[in-house]
């Protein structure tokens, strides 16, 4: 079988364009607290049921989790609706543990070649991102760092360990056709833009030194939407696509205006998206949608009105999804499965991300008057990187809801697993199994419409 490749402004596969279209595994080998359920970050909630249960049961809960997260049911569902591609995010402690930085825990395997096997059984190819580095690559608790300080870019160890781990990887997977090619870093956020390029050159080095066959999907600056310091180093880099994170300002509760679809509304989600692919537009280089999506209403939270607000945010997915198709740009949404915010398949928030902040507002409002007031009364003072990604009040609640709060309730979460045994852990590690979870339906309607395979 021939492997996916770039060939201008496509993916190929042999001489005949491919367009991968299907959706993120997120909250799995990488879990995160609005995904799954947790306060803090997953390096602490692990850490905390180690405390609770000893370190044997805890492994046992977390392994069934990952085994039972994605499984054959899933992969026949993911194909049934036309998709033909997951991204596997993945965290470097899978592989890498901090007090042995740089030996391969071989056991990080186990669950990667599974689903990676399971995929290709169904024809679906899979993207390998790296979504969680040592020291953290981003200002979001989603790359487990514990901290709103990006120290992959500020300690050079970090970025070594990265292309030692990725070095590893390309050699394990360099002949695995089913494999459509390497993230190496999810939504890079550098103040120094240029040390994402010089890393990125380096690990296109390494792994070009081991493995030819796989395309590199390299994320923008920012959070995926910044390619304005990349200048020509693709001229160096073979077989390369570039990914932007294109998330539509109106499907999400924080949105100043419901949407719906005005010529107005449809002209500034186009501008958005055209302004993070610009500079692969202008030099004709392939360019792959990594993350995309709306959130979606809930009726414990939002009563009658669920149903309505859901039926704007598909409608929101559906002009993006018009306007990617007019582009032939391959993508992927964000995400498969979850606990009911944004999945195409839930079970029945601390996390603050894409969240409705109207009933904690209260408590952040006279820290964030303060600091106006008092502290940086001059707005362009208030612009710490990464604004404009960040103002100031998404700084007071990031640090304050998902590092201040959210540690304190860690230690609330484990206690509900103590006194279980493995039989009760298992249980509970199979309410993510595919025959426990329900389908948004309309999601996945609108995903079928536009798979167009």
């Amino acid at each position: 079988m021939s492997f996916v490749t770039v060939s201008g402004t496509k993916l190929v596969v042999g001489n005949e364009e491919i367009i991968l279209r299907g959706a993120g595994l997120g909250g799995w080998m990488n879990m995160e607290n609005f995904i799954t359920g947790y306060p803090g970050c997953e390096f602490q909630v692990r850490d905390a049921l180690a405390d609770v249960l000893g370190t044997e049961l805890s492994g046992f809960f977390f392994d069934k989790f990952l085994e039972y997260f994605f499984q054959d049911d899933d992969a026949k569902f993911f194909k049934s609706l036309g998709l033909n591609c997951i991204r596997l995010p993945f965290n470097y402690r899978h592989f890498e543990d901090d007090m042995s930085p740089r030996v391969m825990k071989n056991e990080g395997f186990k669950h990667l070649d599974r689903v990676i096997d399971i995929c290709s059984k169904h024809g679906i190819y899979t993207i390998l991102d790296l979504h969680a580095a040592p020291g953290g690559q981003n200002t979001g608790w989603h790359c487990d760092s514990g901290s709103h300080v990006a120290n992959f870019w500020l300690h050079k160890d970090f970025q070594d360990r990265a292309v030692w781990l990725w070095t590893e990887l390309a050699l394990h997977y360099k002949d695995n056709s089913w494999i459509a090619g390497y993230n190496p870093l999810n939504e890079p956020a550098a103040a120094s833009h240029t040390r994402v390029v010089s890393f990125y050159d380096r690990v296109h080095t390494a792994i070009r030194a081991v493995d030819r066959n796989h395309v590199i999907f390299w994320d923008g600056n920012t959070f995926a939407s910044d390619f304005s310091h990349f200048g020509d180093v693709h001229k160096k880099w073979t077989n390369s696509a570039y990914s932007i994170h294109d998330y539509a300002e109106f499907g999400f509760p924080s949105s100043k205006e419901n949407y719906s679809s005005t010529d107005e509304q449809r002209k500034r989600i186009r501008r958005s998206y055209e302004k993070k692919k610009a500079w692969m537009d202008e030099r004709g280089l392939c360019v792959w949608n990594g993350e995309f999506g709306p959130v979606y209403a809930r009726k414990e939270y939002d009563g009658d009105k669920t149903d309505e607000i859901n039926k704007r945010r598909y409608k929101v997915l559906e002009d993006q999804l018009d306007m990617y198709k007019q582009d032939s740009l391959s993508w992927s949404i964000w995400l498969y499965k979850d606990i009911g915010f944004q999945g195409m398949v839930y079970r029945l928030a601390i996390d603050a991300w894409g969240a409705d902040e109207t009933y904690v507002q209260p408590t952040f409002q006279p820290i964030i008057d303060m600091l106006k007031k008092e502290v940086v009364p001059d707005e362009m003072d208030q612009r710490l990187y990464p604004w404009p990604v960040w103002k100031l009040p998404t700084r007071v609640g990031r640090l304050g809801r998902s590092i201040l709060f959210s540690e304190y309730m860690i230690k609330e979460w484990a206690e509900h697993f103590r006194g279980k045994g493995k039989e009760e852990l298992d249980l509970l590690a199979q309410s993510f199994k595919f025959d426990h979870c329900l389908h948004r339906d309309g999601l996945n309607r609108v995903l079928t419409d536009h798979a167009g395979l």
